[in-house]
């Protein structure tokens, strides 16, 4: 039987070539090793050049404004958005940055304890077919579009905070900022239920072997152990407020005032871009102008991701 089993082996290396792959199969596997490496590799880079290449053609469009016409001081302090007046001419977008910083505001007040709390309630309540049934529920409401809040905002939430609140109009920070808020909140929730998710067992295990209750569980081991993620979760939130366009541009009202109350009608500053920049000739100030505003917000977008960086590797030191 051990002499039969080993001519058969011995017949099998011989029809092999003694057990060696052929140069020609190890010849297509390195090109095909190298022709995969290649595909991610510009998978990979393919994001860093499509944002050079939008910075690019954004600063090709508005570097003339930016060297001939702007004054840095009157573009950022000056309230007065005049970009079409025929005697007193001025772009500033003061009135503009606060609106946009008032409504992401409110919305993350609004969404950061929607989004945590359904993130708590999927991650480490639910089981079986309820946290399923969930997860489809906020990847569904995720998939709405912006337009389609808009008009909620317009048609629902004018008229009841209207009549809750007795003003006279009810396209203000308020309802721009709810209905923000419940844009930012499902994919807030669906990242932070990432985080809680990859919290290792062992870590629940250990906490609840001494005694530990299930909510203290939660605060003082899962929270804190996904910190991480928690906190990407809520930037991402915030970096979905500065650039929603349509929803905000139909439920703050448009008009150019620096808020005082969440009652009071603002504007964006991504709203201006989309509302102004098919009215305007091409290569002219204004259309310079909006092209700044859009570098700026480039700018700010950059920063607040560079800050989330810098606070999770801070994080993850400590």
């Amino acid at each position: 039987m051990a002499n039969q089993s080993a001519g058969q082996v011995g017949a099998i290396r011989s029809a092999t070539g003694g057990g060696a792959i052929p140069s020609d199969r190890r010849t297509l596997d390195w090109y095909i090793d190298k022709l995969v490496q290649l595909i991610v590799f510009i998978g990979g880079i393919s994001a860093i050049i499509f944002i050079i290449g939008i910075f690019i053609f954004i600063t090709k469009e508005g570097i003339g404004f930016v060297v001939d016409t702007l004054d840095l001081r009157e573009f950022l302090f000056s309230p007065r958005w005049r970009p079409t007046s025929e005697w007193n001419t001025t772009y500033g977008i003061l009135a503009l940055i606060a609106g946009t910083a008032s409504v992401t505001g409110l919305a993350m007040i609004v969404a950061i304890p929607f989004s945590l709390g359904a993130a708590i309630f999927i991650g480490e309540f639910a089981t079986g077919k309820t946290r399923e049934g969930l997860k489809i529920l906020v990847e569904l409401l995720a998939a709405i579009p912006s337009v389609v809040w808009g008009f909620i905002g317009l048609t629902i939430m004018n008229p009841l905070i209207i009549e809750l609140f007795d003003v006279p109009v009810g396209l203000n920070v308020l309802n721009a900022g709810v209905i923000l808020g419940l844009m930012a909140a499902p994919i807030m929730t669906s990242i932070a239920e990432d985080a809680l998710k990859a919290v290792p067992d062992r870590y629940r295990e250990a906490a609840e072997a001494m005694g530990a209750t299930r909510w203290q569980v939660i605060f003082k081991v899962v929270l804190p152990a996904a910190k991480n993620g928690l906190l990407g979760a809520i930037l991402l939130g915030v970096g979905r407020g500065f650039g929603e366009t349509m929803a905000v541009l139909m439920a703050t009202g448009h008009a150019i005032n620096i808020p005082g109350s969440v009652f009071d009608s603002v504007r964006a500053l991504t709203a201006t871009i989309a509302a102004e920049l098919g009215e305007t000739a091409a290569g002219s100030d204004h259309y310079q102008a909006l092209f700044t505003i859009g570098i700026f917000l480039f700018l700010i977008t950059f920063i607040i991701n560079l800050s989330a960086d810098l606070i999770v590797r801070g994080v993850r030191r400590s």
